[in-house]
């Protein structure tokens, strides 16, 4: 007898190959047989008209505080997710020194929008070494599996103390060894890599640049050979490679990607995005990979499948009028509430458009999110990313024969304040998606960056699982699309080889019992909406998916429609997952 049987589905089964209708029976946590399933079973589902896949595997996610007070994991695990990879870009919070704490929590609020009176209130900290992170995490349980990187940042910290932060200090030797010896440490209790960041993008909250910025060879080779000693973890790391105009500057952080490959013998994998600035940048990136690949080097790049957008809005974080002072002054000390009642007010609305032309950032983010009215777009549902110029706020207020500035702010104060605009800022130079087509179908590619659990008010990007089935399998407006079987691929086995799961990412027999059901019909997305359930009253944006039936964990059916079932069969994973039959 089956515990769990689902008949009569199209199976995608994550291997690439062509899909077929079938059934899946489970048993024990595991699949135990795909294709014609026989027998009786103790729950029964029917796929039909509905894709099975296996659960997707994200291995870009920012959860390393929300597991210490919430065992749902959403936005991933409403997204289809089972398994999920943290500690990216190397910011987390072990191994932590008690006289950290309050450090982390605000290099984190920096680097990835987490709320800090959230991450103070909910971090438990029953922690010190990145050894006992993982023992607090395997204590828990949770809807999907985690695993987690060793950050670079923490672990600079701990080992340099206050100079950690800084990254033009550098390292003694003796600091370059005990770092080496902790991260040997980290990969044998299970770490599944190491991450560091060298993104000038990545400050702190009080906008310091992250320690690891300049992080130089006998620093990073140092970590690097640990890994190769160990036997153990990939490397995952964010540069500004993919944004640069500086050609030489690229150039150099391509090489020190090659000799991090080169000296660790691991996996290695670096984010690619597309920049107004440097819109060609990925291209010759991509060809040196190629070449690296080539040589015999485990180098892949991590790519998104749309736009990396903000999301504008008077009750979240970001809107074009942060530059002005009555604005800040105004969000700073009230609550939201508070804050919209006095947005609308004349004569406040009056004072905030009068600074926010005085105002002029020449390039830069913040110059398009304060004046780039023209990639301003009301969200539809579902959510259109690939929107046309012509659609864009600055076109309405052309139309309308008004200030576009004036436009824009009585557009965030619609539906009571709570309206919110989608600017795409990466992946959108010339105003389609056919460079990221581009990027996803390079066949050193991997699908990554959701940042799920980052970003709580700016960006709602957890849902790229979604995107990437519901969109790519049907086509971009441009007509671009990818085979549905590669692109469930690339969600599942790949990305699970790549941190080395290999108990999953396949429905075969002998692989974990992680699936979804999904009516890829329905499939799409609603916009993001404003919620306020972190702790302390924390606020973020989360965004529901429509086309998932089930998503199954390990054997166990965790969300219904959309809905949590209330069941928590994830733990943590540590280190590799080899198949065993």
């Amino acid at each position: 007898m089956y515990d769990l049987l689902i008949k009569n589905g199209i199976i995608v089964d994550g291997t690439g190959a062509a899909q077929f209708r079938g059934d899946v029976g489970v048993a024990d946590g595991r699949i135990v047989a795909v294709g014609e399933a026989a027998g009786t079973a103790r729950e029964t589902i029917d796929a039909d008209g509905c894709i099975v896949t296996p659960g997707f595997v994200d291995i870009h996610t920012h959860y390393d505080g929300q597991v210490s007070w919430d065992s749902v994991l959403a936005p991933s695990s409403i997204n289809g997710v089972t398994s999920a990879a943290m500690g990216n870009c190397g910011v987390g919070f072990a191994p932590a020194r008690t006289d950290k704490h309050d450090w982390l929590i605000q290099l984190l609020e920096g680097v990835e929008d987490i709320p800090g009176t959230a991450l103070a209130e909910g971090l438990t900290w029953d922690w010190e070494s990145f050894p006992d992170y993982l023992d607090a995490l395997s204590r828990r349980e949770y809807t999907i599996d985690l695993g987690a990187h060793l950050p670079h940042a923490a672990l600079r910290a701990y080992v340099m103390g206050d100079e950690g932060g800084d990254h033009l200090a550098r390292p003694s030797v003796r600091e370059v060894e005990q770092m080496a010896t902790l991260t040997r440490e980290a990969m044998m209790a299970g770490a599944i890599g190491f991450s560091t960041s060298r993104t000038h993008a990545h400050r702190s909250r009080d906008g310091l640049n992250i320690g690891t910025l300049t992080a130089e060879d006998p620093e990073l080779m140092g970590i690097a050979a640990a890994l190769r000693d160990a036997d153990a973890g990939v490397i995952q790391l964010i540069s500004d490679a993919y944004l640069t105009a500086d050609d030489d500057f690229a150039a150099a952080e391509l090489q020190l990607i090659r000799r991090l490959a080169t000296t660790s013998g691991r996996r290695v994998s670096f984010t690619v995005q597309q920049t107004d600035d440097a819109p060609d940048r990925w291209k010759g990136i991509y060809r040196e990979v190629e070449r690296m690949v080539a040589d015999g080097l485990p180098v892949s790049t991590q790519v998104a499948p749309r736009p990396i957008g903000a999301i504008l809005s008077f009750a979240s974080t970001t809107n074009p009028f942060v530059v002005s002072a009555t604005y800040r002054r105004i969000a700073a000390g009230q609550s939201v509430a508070e804050r919209l009642t006095a947005l609308a007010h004349p004569d406040v609305r009056a004072a905030i458009l009068a600074e926010h032309a005085a105002f002029h950032a020449s390039e830069g983010f913040i110059a398009l999110i304060t004046r780039g009215f023209n990639r301003m777009f009301r969200m539809s549902d579902p959510v259109d990313y690939e929107p046309h110029e012509s659609d864009s706020i600055a076109a309405e207020a052309a139309r309308a024969g008004v200030d576009p500035a004036a436009h824009v702010f009585d557009v965030l104060m619609e539906e009571g304040g709570r309206r919110l605009l989608y600017m795409p800022l990466i992946n959108y130079a010339h105003g389609n998606l056919n460079d990221v087509h581009g990027m996803m179908t390079g066949s050193h590619a991997l699908y990554g960056l959701s940042d799920g659990g980052a970003h709580c008010g700016t960006i709602c990007d957890g849902s790229f699982p979604t995107t990437t089935i519901a969109l790519w399998s049907k086509g971009n407006k441009s007509g671009l699309s990818a085979p549905l079987e590669q692109l469930v691929h690339g969600y599942t086995q790949r990305n699970a080889a790549h941190v080395g799961w290999h108990d999953r990412g396949v429905l075969a027999p002998g692989y974990l019992a992680d699936l979804n059901v999904i009516a890829l019909d329905e499939l799409s997305l609603a916009p993001p909406e404003i919620v306020q359930d972190l702790p302390a009253g924390g606020t973020r944006l989360l965004q529901q998916p429509h086309g998932y039936r089930w998503t199954i964990k390990s054997g166990t059916p965790t969300f219904e429609r959309g809905e949590w079932i209330g069941r928590t069969p994830g733990r943590l994973v540590r280190g590799r997952r080899p198949f065993r039959n």
